[in-house]
């Protein structure tokens, strides 16, 4: 599986001036993917504000300020191109890194890379799908009787933006561990050792993190952590760390 891998790691006597011509190389392939996805995204805008307005059922939005929606779109298709372009910037990291590393580090860090970029993505996707509607039903039906449902794009979009972004950084804690266990830097029997202060911390961080104060929202936001934590002892007792 890492044959070519390892053969590319054959090529280490490189010069200063070398690496430096590649690290350029890579980071113009990095800036026209990017380029690319964000037109893209720019290209299908009304659908990824379609997509982004899906959770808010009953939510009427207004554009509260010349322009509003035109700079909303701009962002809107940036951070896009920001989530398309990470696995290709990750592909392009890694590319770098490999020539000057160990045949058994290859075999570690190509499957922490994977599965980090996996884990961001269902973050992305749990944000998406439990936490964004659950969060935003809590607050349509807390002023129902009181108040019309009716909100600046901009404000929900910033919403939306920290709760899915701030929900894929939190599904990283997994990598976390497991790098910090390949390091020798903690075992996982310090880890189980502590599960009293995670639960605290955990509760504190999505707290944090969620930006609505409803407690739902924390409460699976905290369940989502803490079964990541297991998960990330649960490799580092595959690797017997």
């Amino acid at each position: 599986m890492y044959k070519n891998i390892f053969q590319s790691n054959k090529h280490t006597n490189m010069s200063i001036t070398e690496h430096l011509k590649e690290l350029r190389q890579r980071l113009l392939f990095v800036l026209i993917f990017f380029f690319v996805s964000t037109t893209i995204s720019g290209i299908l805008l009304k659908k990824l504000t379609f997509i982004l307005q899906l959770p808010a059922i009953g939510v009427k939005f207004l554009q509260l300020a010349p322009g509003e929606f035109f700079f909303v779109s701009i962002k809107i298709a940036l951070y896009s191109g920001i989530i398309l372009s990470c696995p290709f910037i990750l592909y392009q990291i890694t590319l770098f890194i490999l020539p000057g590393l160990k045949s058994n580090e290859i075999k570690v860090i190509i499957p922490i890379i994977i599965g980090s970029i996996l884990l961001f993505f269902f973050g992305l996707i749990f944000g998406y799908y439990i936490i964004a509607p659950t969060s935003l039903k809590f607050f349509i039906n807390y002023g129902a009787n009181v108040v019309e449902p009716i909100w600046s794009f901009e404000q929900y979009f910033n919403f939306i933006l920290i709760l899915l972004f701030s929900t894929a950084l939190a599904f990283q804690i997994p990598i976390l561990q497991l790098l910090l266990g390949l390091l020798n830097i903690i075992s996982s029997q310090q880890m189980i050792s502590v599960w009293k202060y995670v639960i605290l911390t955990t509760t504190i961080i999505a707290a944090i993190i969620t930006p609505s104060t409803d407690p739902l929202t924390q409460i699976l936001l905290s369940l989502a952590i803490i079964i990541l934590y297991i998960y990330g002892i649960g490799l580092l007792k595959l690797f017997h760390k």
